[in-house]
């Protein structure tokens, strides 16, 4: 097991989280530096009140829950100066991996983009869900705790964001497959 420079164990300071955290922070924010200056708060909160978190607590949850909570507060705060939001950047969700194949690597890399731009069409709510079921691999009750609702309104979300998923997929393939048949003619 590692020691930080105090002497606590790596995994307590939850930046093995750090690659989901950030997703999560792009997801919400829709800006790379928002996301980062979000990302950076996070752990900045929490390893001020490391000392406070219960022996064999659950510190991914812990730190999603931090980070969405700075989240609400950022917007209360712009609410109430009523700025006006300014479209942030692309997302980062570049997950597609490199194959042998270049035609493989490229039909994948589209699919992933489809696939992110139809959870980026999603309502909030329904792409919090789907980030931390899907990408991160939460359990429902993580989740719920995380977003601070019962177990049964993330089931229902999450049923009704994968709904809503196939829905939009289901429009591109169908677009997709007419342009092929029409450029065949």
């Amino acid at each position: 097991m590692s020691l930080t420079p105090n002497g606590s164990p790596v995994e307590a300071t939850g930046i093995e989280h750090i690659d989901g955290l950030y997703s999560y922070a792009l997801v919400l924010t829709r800006n790379r530096s928002e996301a980062e200056d979000l990302l950076q708060e996070t752990y900045v909160r929490a390893l001020g009140a490391m000392g406070s978190l219960r022996t064999g607590s659950n510190v991914k949850s812990w730190l999603f829950t931090i980070l969405r909570n700075i989240w609400f507060y950022q917007l209360r705060q712009q609410r109430v100066a009523k700025l006006v939001a300014m479209d942030g950047e692309e997302s980062a969700m570049d997950i597609a991996e490199i194959g042998k194949d270049p035609y493989t690597f490229y039909v994948s890399r589209m699919e992933h983009e489809q696939v992110r731009e139809a959870i980026q069409q999603l309502p909030l709510d329904f792409r919090e869900v789907i980030l931390l079921r899907e990408f991160e691999e939460l359990s429902y009750q993580e989740i719920a705790t995380i977003l601070d609702c019962p177990a049964g309104t993330v089931m229902s979300r999450l049923a009704r964001a994968r709904a809503k998923l196939r829905t939009l997929l289901s429009a591109v393939i169908l677009a997709r497959d007419f342009v092929r048949k029409e450029t065949r003619e």
